[in-house]
């Protein structure tokens, strides 16, 4: 008994050593611009970008295949934080991004089938088996893959209203010097100063 137990610590331990080394000395280095990209995207998989995942998209960005605005949950805030990391300009008046979407339950027609919360990857939708479901706003990423698997049609993607907690003051444009040098505004006689003869 005791020799099974010292033959099975003995080997995890060697395992875990064997596990720790291959970790430190086979590890793929990746470049610093990618590892940062993706820290700053949501990290929820959703495909939404059109890549497998956001590590795809993190490294797609980073080399210039994809456009800053292919994340639809990160929104404005993410396209302002890649462009800062980039060290490039981003028009948002030519971005084909929309509102922000959230999924919205019809409680009518939600028969509890749980088919939408086991398919949402940010645990947004929740619910009880024969219960109506709900979504939380703050977790859905508008990521739509509930409403494929719906079998009732009962979810619907609403635009997210806005509130203190998503409401952005966007920077004013600056203003556009004019071709023309400011004329000086001719002098005002006041009641007190006599009028010229």
């Amino acid at each position: 008994m005791i020799e099974g137990i010292l033959t099975l610590t003995l080997l995890g331990l060697s395992l875990g050593l064997f596990l720790a080394l291959a970790a430190k000395y086979l590890k793929v280095e990746a470049e610093p611009i990618v590892e940062d990209i993706t820290a700053m995207l949501p990290g929820s998989n959703c495909g939404q970008c059109g890549f497998a995942g956001c590590g795809q998209a993190a490294e797609a960005v980073a080399d210039g295949v994809a456009a800053l605005d292919m994340c639809p949950p990160g929104g404005k805030a993410l396209i302002e934080n890649l462009a800062e990391r980039l060290g490039v300009e981003w028009d948002f008046s030519k971005s084909g991004s929309t509102a922000p979407m959230v999924a919205l339950v019809q409680e009518a027609t939600c028969i509890g089938c749980t088919r939408c919360f086991k398919a949402c990857p940010t645990d947004a939708i929740v619910g009880a088996p024969k219960q109506m479901h709900s979504v939380i706003n703050s977790a859905c990423n508008g990521c739509a893959l509930c409403i494929d698997v719906c079998p009732t049609e009962c979810l619907q993607m609403v635009e997210l209203k806005t509130t203190l907690e998503n409401w952005r003051w966007y920077k004013p444009l600056p203003l556009l010097h004019q071709s023309t040098p400011h004329q000086p505004i001719p002098h005002q006689p006041t009641s007190h100063q006599p009028l010229a003869a």
